[in-house]
């Protein structure tokens, strides 16, 4: 699809909005599958046709890490003999919580180091 349809998609009108298994998507729904999410019906009144478009899934993977902000304080497990990573955190600045038995850091002064980053615990 070129810029000139992507432009003229977004200035349409859709006139029917379907979920997967409504009348008017069996054909769909059979070309897709699962990967549906829904149909929508549009008309341009410029050309006077009638479009039907289709949204689809075409990638799904977990989400790895969720994201944060800069500013924001994560709990990163590194075991006691991992003493190059303690080293680390405590040059970001982190603090080690003797109750949680994790260090608290700023993310913003780790993100960049992919073996911390990696041992964030999820909250």
């Amino acid at each position: 699809m070129d810029n000139e349809e992507g432009i003229m998609l977004k200035e349409m009108k859709a006139y029917g909005h379907l979920k997967p298994g409504h009348k008017g998507t069996k054909r769909l729904v059979a070309q897709f599958g699962a990967a549906l999410v829904c149909v929508r019906y549009r008309y341009d009144e410029r050309t006077g046709e009638n479009l039907t478009t289709a949204e689809i899934i075409v990638d799904r993977r977990p989400r790895l890490a969720p994201r944060y902000r800069d500013t924001d304080m994560v709990a990163v497990a590194v075991p006691y003999t991992e003493t190059t990573l303690r080293e680390k955190l405590k040059t970001a600045g982190g603090r080690w919580n003797p109750e949680e038995r994790v260090w608290r850091v700023r993310f913003g002064a780790i993100r960049d180091d992919t073996a911390l980053v990696e041992r964030i615990m999820r909250e």
